[in-house]
């Protein structure tokens, strides 16, 4: 067998692709490329490019250079008309005077289907997305979360191989969204069709993707699952904007360790040379509480003694805000467990012993080097 022929292509394969406004360069050499069955996210700030770049997987906004290919076809200057996918937007564009069954039916009627087998496929899809005694409604007469699962029939009905999502659950309140989400992951993995989708909603990304795109002023900052981005950040960037992320400037110190303040902690592998000026970082949730009244163990560098200056109570755990000397003018954020709490009798204003852990303690170019 042909070694070449065996190695299984992308189902969406994107290469040096940038996209001008005018001076405005909205892209930069965008490459990725997406496996068969995928749900992708494009997650990242307001004008960071995401929705330029779905647009241009879709044909509505042509790149300036590069290509796009689709289950090994170059569809990179075809019309939308011509391509193979299904799009849901954010404000879901059904048709106000058409009937719920007539919405979905619309992009099949041109498929040469007979009636009978349009009627057949819209009372699938109505009972596929849980409304199946809706479709002699209008869509005025819909919540957004049933208008949005209309919207997603209607981009499904026509088994397109592609499904686009640009932030089709941001005009919806939280609770309707948490439980949408979860609803479209289930219809992804049912219907196995490759799926990418545009958000700016961290916890959103996290909980729907296989894979994150993180993006940032037209570049891509890192791709990975939910679990790398959060736990391997690659930059300062993605680390600051999954989650919450503790930021101290510091340095390099002997033998690669971060030297903040006058004390030096081993941490994360990194590239930085002897001296170089960096920020640390470690994730609230990271910290471990050692307890008051303790003083950190002999021979573990990584452990330091903190004022417990504030306690908020979130819930399921309580936020406190740590002051030391190592720290500067520095707070540092802790998430304890509402049982370590009560186990080691933390209280405001008590003297405790904390520890970052190596692996969890993470350097990076400070912004702006």
């Amino acid at each position: 067998m042909n070694n070449a022929a065996a190695i299984k292509t992308p189902y969406l394969q994107i290469d040096a692709l940038w996209k001008a406004f005018g001076d405005f360069l909205a892209l930069k050499d965008i490459s990725l490329a997406i496996e068969e069955g995928e749900f992708v996210c494009f997650l990242g700030p307001s004008g960071c490019g995401k929705t330029t770049l779905l647009r241009a997987i879709a044909g509505l906004d042509l790149q300036t250079q590069g290509s796009v290919h689709q289950d090994g076809k170059d569809v990179s200057n075809l019309p939308p008309s011509e391509r193979d996918f299904g799009i849901v937007f954010q404000s879901y564009a059904l048709f106000p005077n058409l009937s719920i069954e007539k919405n979905i039916a619309f992009g099949l009627e041109n498929t040469g289907r007979s009636k009978a087998e349009i009627n057949h496929r819209v009372a699938e899809l109505l009972d596929l997305v849980g409304l199946p005694d809706q479709g002699r409604k209008y869509p005025a007469q819909l919540s957004g979360g049933q208008q949005q699962r209309i919207a997603l029939a209607r981009a499904i009905a026509t088994n397109p191989g592609l499904l686009l999502l640009d932030e089709p659950l941001s005009a919806l309140d939280a609770k309707v969204r948490v439980h949408l989400r979860h609803e479209i992951k289930e219809l992804q993995r049912k219907l196995g069709v490759t799926t990418v989708m545009v958000t700016h909603d961290q916890e959103e990304a996290l909980s729907m993707a296989d894979r994150i795109v993180v993006m940032n002023h037209g570049v891509i900052e890192q791709v990975g699952t939910p679990t790398e981005v959060y736990r391997e950040p690659q930059t300062l960037f993605v680390a600051d904007f999954i989650g919450e992320m503790n930021q101290i400037p510091s340095s390099i110190g002997e033998t690669g360790r971060l030297r903040i303040g006058e004390k030096h902690f081993a941490c994360h592998a990194h590239d930085f040379r002897d001296g170089e000026d960096v920020v640390a970082a470690i994730r609230p949730e990271d910290v471990i509480p050692r307890g008051a009244g303790h003083t950190p163990e002999e021979g573990n560098e990584n452990g330091l003694e903190v004022l417990l200056n504030e306690m908020e109570f979130l819930g399921s755990f309580w936020r406190c805000r740590l002051q030391s000397a190592q720290f500067g003018d520095n707070e540092l954020i802790a998430d304890f467990s509402i049982n370590a709490v009560r186990r080691l009798a933390l209280e405001e204003g008590k003297t405790i012993a904390i520890e970052l852990p190596e692996g969890r303690l993470m350097a990076f170019e400070r912004a702006g080097d």
